[in-house]
């Protein structure tokens, strides 16, 4: 069978939460790792081969459902991974969580239950989104743009601000 992803890890503590997903990721994911714990994320992330994304509860201690657990993980995987997408899921969603999220660099917010076809399109975009490559020359102009924006279309300032002459700077603009 030809997946369309290499490896999805899946973490939560409710282990029907995990053969549900496990089922609903199947035909994406050629392989699918589930884990109760966070505790062996790190390592398993390191040890894993093509690691496409990772979906990530947001509540591990007992009772606790502020979603800080989620939010710790999330910046760990970020900072020793900061090219895998992560998706988090969560029962107990409200908006400044999900604001925290994404600003934690989160590719996305899913709520339990969730809908099989929603989730699974939530996942593509996440993974397909992070392997897209700008070409250089429109990051280039994209950047030179900012600048000038940022300047408040003061070429010189921007000129300043990039290390360029205002003559270079003209002609990156005409581009």
């Amino acid at each position: 069978m030809n997946y369309p992803y290499s490896t999805i890890v899946v973490v939560d503590d409710n282990s029907a939460i995990l053969t549900a997903l496990k089922i609903c990721l199947a035909a994406e994911f050629e392989h699918v790792v589930t884990m109760t714990s966070p505790d062996t994320l790190v390592a398993t992330l390191a040890n894993e081969q093509n690691v496409d994304a990772v979906l990530l509860d947001m509540n591990f201690s007992l009772g606790v459902n502020t979603g800080q657990d989620g939010l710790f993980w999330l910046r760990t995987i970020k900072k020793l991974h900061p090219n895998t997408p992560v998706v988090l899921i969560t029962a107990y969603a409200d908006v400044q969580l999900a604001v925290n999220g994404l600003k934690y660099g989160a590719a996305d917010f899913v709520t339990k239950p969730w809908d099989n076809d929603k989730l699974i399109g939530v996942l593509r975009d996440a993974i397909d989104s992070n392997r897209e490559v700008v070409p250089l020359d429109q990051m280039e102009q994209e950047h030179v743009q900012r600048a000038v924006e940022q300047c408040r279309g003061n070429m010189s300032k921007a000129a300043e601000m990039l290390g360029i002459t205002r003559q270079t700077l003209y002609k990156k603009l005409k581009k």
